[in-house]
């Protein structure tokens, strides 16, 4: 059976036992902050075995896309080197919630093996833990599974979430690869998992932990499986390594023939072969290479299937090209994969040729270093610069060093490494936690989608990470009120600013910031004084809310126009929205062209003008999904959310729809008016878009009006003429430059007409050392090689002194420059004038900036020339 026709089998049969198919999640998992990539198949159901989310369904099956590159399963360098491990493999899974317990599973589970995919009893070995009776029985006595196939054991067959939580007794079933592989059965002494392979883990979660470590039976048990697609198929397709089955002989004949290797066993080919699946993936889930989280892991997959390929010889571009391979193969299972072909390709190209000059500038850094290393141990910090600063990998240096007979200092580099973090936990650390020892019940209501001002109760005051009874006037704290209109920083919108008042006191609020369920007011007590129990009237900023109002709609609109220019591709990783204007970041792998910002902004200027009523509601996350609704990755959602829909409908649906707490504008025609101000890169894979609205957008193209007048006021032209008068003076000043430079040159070649006359014999090498008045580095090269022809064979050093500094070449004939290079004479020349140059054996430039050292250094030229030509 082929790797496609077992997961359909697989998904077909669970489907007959009345389970509902339930397509692959995201590689990055949705609400998850505790995990790096989605590494089983129960990942996007653990809301629901925990009881935080309801299915309409209890019994479930999938086929799960997983990654297993980073965080605590990280098997990154065995990839490649062993017959089983992989970065990317996919989960067959079933699951029950609540439904169906220990006998349907086993049952289901044994049923697959040896009925549909027809494997011998014989072949099949079982364990349960130790303490699971009951799984025991049903294997032994109502299955008939023979005793002498069948072990129990300990921690290896019990499974839990984390510390605490969900847990239970696991039972897995083994494939026997047959006595001509060495190895034991589970649990045996010489159990290497090589001869008897896990195929089928069944998870039976029927306790909880609590926090001192005891056992509590869960009301409602479930189940949770998972077997690896490319183990079964090894199985299935009669094959020891998961490198032989279909899908990744087909996967390396491609790779194969693009490096130009045929040796399908070829450790580096698998690397590559195995790689190009979880990089495609990962793009094709919005990760984008980059220098942090994620996308410092893509970035690490990629750039070791490169290296792979440079060890197998091949020096190009090559990556990228192997995305057409892995479409024909897993697209029709995963249209995501086809669908964003060409994002993926440009993705890995560009990072490929990212990484050929990260590779040329760290490997010319690291060979400096290496020349005049004392000793036989790279410093660390030299290994952590090129890491950090060149993006070099430190198994690259490692295996460089390794190549030369030098270790690492790795204890230096963790040390610089650690100084690095350090820093950045400082640098984060700009405003004043509140969260030290406070303890609040309850909640705070929000009441700021219908008012900027309400009265409240003072529920607690917090003054330097204490809870006090009252404030004073003059001392900065923050209040906590049982009912608000004020909004707390969350999703990109900053909190709202205003002032509590009640008769003489006021309180000036700077910020509103949230700690758990509560609203924090942050400020500072102008007059009067406030304690526990005080009525106050909560007052917001409403000129301030509005403009941020503005901006917030703006971006939702910004959002979804992205996507309807760039591509699908498109996900916020990002956002800040105050007053003044937005900032918007997304996945997008290259810069985004004037003429796309042009169609983004006219886009969301039409939805502004078109003034369709922005509406809200409160819904389930699943009704909100179904509605189209966009959840940002990694955002945790209550069961209630709230649904914010923009803009003008269509047959696909309403031009924006999002999940959204901030506050937002009436209509969309409240915003009035987009103007791009900027678009940047702020990583690899990401962009930043700003822009402002409204009345600032306005005062924008004012200020843009009066500029324009002034230049066409010194140009003498209408402003609708400026563009035309811009490029006759271009035309001129290029048609001056030119001339200028003619002139320089015939000056230069003037003034060396007779410097040949000026060379000096030493050890029967003509050398010429000689400064050139008015010349500029142009015309110094040009007449550099006029003296090489002139010469015939020679080596030569020209300097033209400015105002500040001396400008220098110096060359070399070819037939010398294997007894001197022409960049070790720059680098001599410019070290004696206090400055720095290089360059080829046979021309080589730099410069200086001691001026009155330049006749001394002249002079010592045929000397210098004496002691180090070979």
């Amino acid at each position: 059976m082929k790797s496609a026709q077992i997961r359909e089998a697989f998904l077909k049969y669970f489907e007959e036992q009345g389970h509902t198919r339930v397509a692959s999640s995201s590689l990055v998992p949705g609400n998850d902050p505790t995990l790096l990539f989605t590494n089983a198949g129960m990942v996007q159901f653990k809301d629901t075995f925990l009881g935080q989310d309801s299915r309409p369904y209890v019994r479930a099956t999938s086929s799960q896309r997983c990654v297993r590159a980073g965080g605590k399963h990280n098997d990154l360098e065995n990839v490649g080197y062993t017959a089983r491990h992989h970065t990317f493999f996919e989960m067959l899974g079933n699951f029950s919630f609540g439904d169906y317990f220990k006998r349907e599973a086993i049952r289901f589970a044994w049923q697959f093996l040896t009925e549909v995919l027809q494997l011998p009893a014989e072949r099949l070995w079982v364990t349960v833990h130790i303490s699971d009776d009951e799984a025991a029985d049903i294997w032994l006595k109502e299955v008939g599974v023979s005793a002498d196939r069948f072990s129990r054991l300990d921690e290896d067959n019990f499974w839990q979430m984390g510390d605490t939580g969900p847990c239970g007794p696991s039972s897995e079933i083994f494939y026997d690869h047959g006595e001509d592989v060495p190895g034991g059965p589970p649990g045996s002494e010489n159990d290497d998992l090589d001869r008897y392979i896990e195929i089928w883990n069944l998870v039976f979660m029927q306790f909880e932990r609590s926090a001192d470590g005891e056992l509590h039976p869960l009301p409602k048990p479930s189940v949770d499986t998972g077997m690896g697609l490319e183990r079964i198929a090894a199985v299935m397709q009669g094959v020891h390594s998961n490198y032989e089955i279909d899908l990744f002989q087909a996967l390396l004949k491609a790779a194969g023939e693009v490096v130009g290797c045929t040796d399908t066993e070829e450790k580096s080919l698998r690397v590559i072969a195995d790689h190009i699946r979880s990089c495609s993936f990962l793009i094709a889930d919005g990760v984008m290479p980059s220098n942090e989280g994620r996308g410092f892991v893509l970035r690490r997959i990629i750039r070791r299937a490169v290296r792979h390929g440079h060890k197998l010889g091949h020096q190009e571009i090559f990556f990228h090209k192997l995305v057409a391979a892995l479409v024909e193969q897993m697209g029709e299972a995963y249209p995501e994969l086809r669908e964003k072909q060409s994002i993926i390709e440009g993705a890995l190209r560009k990072e490929e040729e990212q990484f050929a000059k990260t590779l040329d500038k760290g490997l010319a850094l690291l060979d400096d270093a290496l020349e005049s290393l004392e000793g036989t141990e790279v410093p660390g910090e030299l290994v952590f610069t090129l890491h950090d600063t060149y993006g070099f990998p430190t198994d690259l240096t490692q295996d460089i060093a390794r190549e030369r007979g030098l270790t690492l200092d790795m204890a230096g580099y963790e040390e610089a490494m650690n100084a690095q973090r350090e820093r950045a936990r400082a640098a984060g650390k700009f405003k004043q936690d509140y969260s030290g020892n406070i303890e609040l019940e309850g909640t705070t209501e929000f009441l700021g989608y219908d008012n900027t001002d309400a009265a409240g109760k003072v529920l607690a005051i917090i003054k330097d990470g204490e809870q006090v009874d009252r404030l004073e006037e003059g001392e900065s704290g923050a209040i906590v009120l049982d009912r608000t209109p004020f909004y707390a920083e969350s999703g990109g919108q900053v909190g709202d600013s205003g002032y509590l008042q009640a008769g003489d006191t006021r309180f000036e609020v700077s910020d509103c910031t949230k700690l758990g369920g509560h609203h924090l007011h942050q400020g500072k007590l102008l007059a009067g004084s406030i304690a526990l129990g005080d009525q106050v009237v909560a007052e917001v900023a409403g000129d301030v809310r509005q403009s941020t109002a503005l901006n917030h709609s703006a971006t939702h609109l910004l959002h979804a126009a992205l996507r309807k220019v760039l591509g699908e591709h498109v996900t916020q990783k990002g956002s800040l929205v105050d007053s003044e204007r937005l900032r918007f970041d997304f996945s997008h792998p290259e810069a985004v062209t004037a003429k796309q910002l042009r169609a983004i902004e006219a886009l969301v200027n039409n939805q502004i003008r078109a003034n369709t009523a922005v509406e809200t509601e409160e819904t389930d996350i699943e009704t909100a999904k179904a509605k189209g609704a966009m959840a940002l990755f990694g955002e945790k959602y209550g069961d209630t959310v709230r649904v914010l829909s923009m803009g003008e409908r269509s047959d696909a649906g309403t031009f924006s729809v999002e999940l959204c707490g901030g506050t937002h504008v009436a209509r969309t025609g409240d915003i009035g008016l987009l103007r791009i101000v900027g678009e940047s890169g702020i990583a690899s894979g990401q962009r930043r878009i700003e822009a402002v609205t409204g009345a600032h957008a306005l005062a924008m193209f004012d200020q843009a009006q009066q500029r324009l007048d002034h230049a066409s006021a010194l140009l003498k032209a209408r402003p609708e003429n400026l563009g035309d008068k811009v490029e006759q003076l271009l035309a001129s000043n290029r048609k001056l430059e030119k001339e200028l430079a003619q002139l320089k040159t015939r000056l230069a070649s003037g003034a060396g007409g007779d410097l040949t006359s000026q060379a000096v014999e030493v050890d029967g090498v003509k050398v010429l050392a000689a400064s050139i008045d008015g010349a500029d580095p142009k015309s110094l090269r040009d007449l550099a090689d006029q003296m090489k022809n002139k010469l015939g064979s020679g080596i030569v050093l020209l300097a033209a002194p400015g105002e500040e500094k001396v400008a220098l070449i110096a060359a070399v004939t070819k037939d010398l420059t294997g007894r001197l290079a022409a960049g070790d004479l720059m680098r001599f020349a410019a070290g004696e004038l206090g400055g720095k140059g290089g360059g080829r054996p046979d021309m080589a430039q730099g410069g200086g900036t001691d001026l009155q050292a330049l006749p001394g250094v002249l002079k010592s030229v045929p000397e210098w020339v004496k002691s180090n030509i070979k």
